[in-house]
């Protein structure tokens, strides 16, 4: 099943990852896991907090007069770009980034600074936060949105393909995140966005490699948002269902093709007839783009945001799928693939 973000395998860019309403932040809030980690001492206070979502508070202090500064990684299509579009809409200065800079110089053209990014590279990342800085005079918000999906049995999954789906999904927020963090602490506030997906709380069979690499970032920003809360930093997740977008194209290109195991012919024809379970473009239950654009925004501008926004109805409800017995959700699954 595709799900939530948008292909920045190595060959191209971008992911994926709730409309971001108050009906989903009050049907988070209901689950103890979504709530934010509190701090004391240093902790700012919410009418500090507050006053951060305000550009427009002439105080004389350059933070409350400048337009609020958004990084957003893999922008060339779907997610990244339905989030660089929103994010002008609402004022902010938002430097745009994708592997092929040509992909995203329609949004340069709308308004964006656009800067060639891939988030393999170290260098590049601490170019890319340097120059945000340096335009901007600050760094207000990080969305980490760059990412594939790597399907297909373990089995079929050679060791290079996981440390590939590792380095994009995982590694590549996780050097993002270092390169913000020293800036964000040194300005006493900012918000870390990590685009996830509803199969970073629950496996499904074929999905082990991208699932595992969500489960890791979840776990990282769990940790991160703990660390850093002490500081004025929010940080969130995001969790789509499937999305309207290109992604299950390139989860497509990423399925073995030549070397699929026959043993698994009933696991790839799952994901051929992904409609049976809700799956990709066009299936009944996946999201606009511009609904997880929409929950991003709204993590990155509303005073002490939820940990985590599910996005779509998918996310939203397949989530408590994690609470059934081992034994009666491997009998789900394997019914799912009986009907497939």
């Amino acid at each position: 099943m595709a799900t939530a973000e948008e292909a920045e395998s190595p060959a191209e860019s971008d992911e994926v990852g709730a409309d971001g309403t108050d009906t989903d932040r009050s049907r988070e809030s209901t689950d103890p896991e979504t709530a934010t980690a509190t701090g004391t001492g240093t902790t700012p206070s919410q009418s500090d907090r507050d006053d951060r979502t305000s550009s427009n508070t002439d105080d004389g202090d350059d933070r409350y007069t400048r337009k609020q500064s958004v990084l957003i990684t893999g922008c060339s299509s779907g997610i990244g770009r339905a989030t660089a579009e929103a994010f002008l809409r609402r004022d902010w200065q938002v430097i745009a980034t994708a592997r092929n800079a040509d992909d995203i110089t329609d949004l340069e053209e709308a308004g964006c600074t656009t800067l060639e990014l891939d988030v393999t590279d170290p260098d590049q990342i601490a170019s890319v936060v340097e120059r945000t800085v340096d335009l901007t005079g600050a760094i207000d918000c990080l969305v980490n949105n760059a990412g594939y999906a790597q399907m297909g049995p373990l089995e079929d999954i050679s060791t290079a393909d996981l440390h590939r789906q590792f380095d994009v999904n995982v590694y590549g927020p996780h050097r993002l995140i270092r390169a913000a963090l020293p800036h964000m602490r040194a300005q006493g506030e900012g918000r870390i966005i990590n685009v996830s997906s509803v199969v970073g709380r629950i496996s499904i069979p074929g999905s082990g490699t991208y699932a595992g690499s969500k489960h890791a970032l979840e776990a990282m920003t769990d940790s991160l948002r703990a660390e850093v809360d002490e500081f004025g930093i929010d940080v969130t997740l995001i969790e789509p269902g499937p999305v309207e977008t290109n992604f299950t194209d390139r989860v497509d290109e990423e399925l073995p093709d030549d070397e699929r195991t026959p043993a698994y012919e009933s696991l790839y024809e799952l994901y051929d007839e992904a409609q049976l379970i809700g799956g990709g473009a066009g299936g009944p239950f996946a999201s606009e783009a511009d609904d997880v654009a929409a929950a991003i925004l709204d993590a990155a501008s509303t005073p002490e945001p939820p940990a985590r926004y599910p996005v779509g109805p998918l996310a939203q409800y397949g989530v408590y799928a994690r609470f059934l017995p081992d034994r009666l959700r491997d009998a789900a699954y394997g019914l799912l693939r009986k009907l497939a």
